[in-house]
């Protein structure tokens, strides 16, 4: 979920999103998106994770690089979220 529940995932944001999101497969082979399903607010992911890995790690590390991807390609989002916090609420489900 973004944070502050903002509506930023429109058109082009989210499939950027979604290229980001497989990416993380090119980084960490034992890893794999099975499902990507964006909507406005929010995005859900669908993998499969190695157990060597904790499910908190492999989600931060999603978090953190598309996160940084979208705010490098996406300079409104600067203006949408000012801090360098994230666009990213805490938690998963």
């Amino acid at each position: 979920m973004t944070r502050y529940r903002r509506k930023i995932l429109v058109e082009r944001v989210g499939k950027c999103l979604q290229v980001k999101s497989l990416e993380v497969e090119k980084y960490c082979p034992d890893w794999h998106v099975t499902e990507i399903g964006i909507d406005k607010g929010h995005a859900h992911v669908h993998m499969v994770i190695h157990l060597k890995y904790n499910l908190s790690f492999a989600v931060e590390t999603i978090k953190k690089n598309t996160s940084r991807g979208l705010r490098d390609k996406f300079r409104f989002l600067d203006r949408v979220y000012w801090d360098r916090g994230g666009i990213w609420s805490t938690g998963y489900l």
